[in-house]
């Protein structure tokens, strides 16, 4: 199953992790290349907040989905981290979601390419199942 996802749901998921977040005092928001990047470039535009190369401690982090973990692990030991997904796969436990889907569910994010969707989805299987080995 497949959600094709539009720029109005991702400016309602800024929308909600900036107000989120609005009471916070933050030394950046930084984005996991790809799909994180995105976030943070409207996040630090809606929080008037620089934004970062690399993560750092007392900024907020972001990406647009939680999967395995892998990628947010990186920086789960950092000292006063605030950690956004768009979408979470699993019910979060350390980090922030706006939305939990099935771990099923495929999603096409607005900056994604449509017409590569069938390639990404079969070139991320086999690194799962790569990963997994």
């Amino acid at each position: 199953m497949m959600r094709i996802l539009s720029w109005e749901e991702f400016d309602v998921c800024v929308e909600k992790i900036s107000c989120s977040c609005s009471d916070k005092s933050f030394s950046g928001v930084y984005g996991f290349p790809r799909g994180g990047l995105c976030l943070a470039v409207a996040l630090s535009h809606s929080l008037d907040i620089p934004l970062l190369d690399v993560p750092r401690n007392f900024s907020l982090v972001v990406d647009d989905v939680y999967e395995t973990g892998k990628t947010l692990s990186e920086v789960s030991e950092m000292r006063g981290v605030t950690t956004f997904v768009w979408f979470s796969k699993v019910q979060p436990t350390w980090w922030n979601a706006v939305q939990i889907v099935s771990p099923e569910e495929w999603l096409l994010f607005p900056w994604e390419n449509k017409q590569l969707v069938e390639h990404d989805q079969k070139a991320y299987l086999r690194s799962r199942l790569l990963f997994n080995d």
